[in-house]
Order: structure tokens, then C-alpha cells, then sequence
């Protein structure tokens, strides 16, 4: 952290935060406030440079051609990538997510070049639209309990030999590839096609990115009823028969 404050930065919530994924910005900002943190958070838009100093950015999803501006406009500024190069934590939803791959398919059917830091390409899928919500497991190496979300995507996303699973599915489509896997991520950037928002249904992922921007091993304990009950609500309806 920089000058013992935690930045979190929400970018672009004029374009990419279709799906209520400005949730995501105000979980992590209230368990961070829980713990007796200083929390800055800047919500970006995309007329604004993008600043390098946070510790935290996060990225929601949206429409199409919102998307490919958000992308121009985040290539042209260059300060996402400055902002991982100095050790910042990323954390990305559905448009955010196929952005900070290597490219996508953008509003006029063309190759859109993406940004590179997640080693994955994300094409149109040809069958039915992913909707509904998801149960999925998260890879064991960080320590997390099942994934709950909600998946409405058109996108199928293939994953680069860098780029680890973030989750492999019970229930649900995930990166649409029919291999299982949901989301992406590497050693400080994510990636997911889960809203819900996703962090509300999964608090521990939050203090997951809190515990690595502030390169810690634990966080102290915060009241989690509300959360564990709203999980279990979903998990349940997740399990449903159809």
C-alpha cells in the first residue's frame, strides 16, 4: 500500500457496470473499512486516466460496444498495465474479464486486441446463451470455498498455458468451453464470468484480494451471517432441479 492506504479502484463504471457489478467495489470497500483500514476508493470513468498507485482495481461487465470502447480507451491509457507492473491486485467480471485477455470478439464481429494480461482468447459461442446460475469449485491452491454466481454471456473463453482456472463448474457453463473451467487468473490478476455480484455471494474472495494487496497471511475475523446467508439462499437455488 502506498502511504499506508488501501486504493481501490473502480474502473470505468459509465461503460462496465452493466450487471450490477459495482457491488463488487462496495463489498470489498466494507470489509476492508471492517478491519479498520484507511480506504480510498476512486470510481475511474473512462474520460479519466487510470491512475498506477492502487492496490486494488476492479473491473465489472457490460454491453458490447461498451466494451470496445473500454478497451480502446484502457490500450490507448496504459496505466492498467503500469498499475500490475507495480504489483497491483486485478480483479475482473464477464466484458471486464475477456478484456484483460489477449482479444475478443467486439460489437461489429471483428478481432478486438485486448489487453494482454491474462493469457486467454475469448470468441463468440455458437450455441445457446450461458444464463443461470453456477456452482463451482474453486482451485484448491487458494484456499476458498465454493463459487455461487450468476453467468449471462454469449462468450467462450479459451485459457493460454499461463493462465490457471479459477474454478471448475458442478453446475453452470463457465468459460463455455464444455472443459469445465470458470474463469482465469495468474498470480495477481482474475478473472470471471460470475456476477451476483460476485464478491456479496462470495466475501472470501474479497478478503482474498485484501490479503494480497496487503501481503498478509490472515485478516481479522469480521461478522459474516448476512453473507453466509445470502451464499446458502443461492447455493440451494442453484441445486434446484430445472
Amino acid at each position: 500500500m502506498s502511504d499506508n492506504q488501501l486504493r481501490i479502484v473502480w474502473i470505468y463504471p459509465d461503460l462496465l457496470s452493466t450487471y450490477g457489478d459495482q457491488g463488487n467495489a462496495l463489498v470489498i470497500e466494507r470489509r476492508a473499512r471492517q478491519r479498520g483500514l484507511d480506504v480510498a476508493r476512486l470510481d475511474v470513468r473512462s474520460d479519466q486516466a487510470i491512475p498506477t498507485s492502487g492496490d486494488i482495481y476492479l473491473i465489472g461487465g457490460g454491453e458490447d460496444r461498451p466494451q470496445r470502447l473500454a478497451a480502446e480507451r484502457l490500450r490507448r491509457d496504459g496505466g492498467l498495465h503500469r498499475a500490475v507492473g507495480n504489483g497491483a491486485i486485478v480483479f475482473s467480471v464477464c466484458a471486464g474479464y475477456q478484456i484483460l485477455g489477449h482479444e475478443f470478439i467486439n460489437d461489429l464481429g471483428q478481432r478486438e486486441p485486448g489487453l494482454g494480461l491474462l493469457d486467454v482468447v475469448s470468441v463468440r459461442g455458437e450455441g445457446a446463451r450461458c444464463v443461470g446460475d453456477v456452482l463451482a469449485d474453486i482451485d484448491p491452491r487458494l484456499g476458498l470455498p465454493p463459487l455461487t454466481g450468476f453467468e449471462n454471456h454469449q462468450g467462450v473463453t479459451h485459457l493460454g498455458p499461463t493462465a490457471r482456472p479459477f474454478a471448475n463448474v458442478r453446475l453452470g457453463n463457465g468459460n463455455g468451453t464444455g472443459d469445465g473451467t470458470e474463469g482465469a487468473y495468474n498470480d495477481t490478476v482474475f478473472g470471471t464470468y460470475m456476477h451476483g455480484p460476485v464478491l456479496a455471494r462470495n466475501p472470501l474472495i474479497a478478503d482474498l484480494l485484501l490479503k494480497l494487496a496487503l501481503d498478509v497471511n490472515a485478516l481479522p475475523p469480521t461478522d459474516d451471517r448476512w453473507y453466509e446467508a445470502l451464499r446458502n439462499e443461492r447455493i440451494a437455488a442453484a441445486q434446484q432441479p430445472a
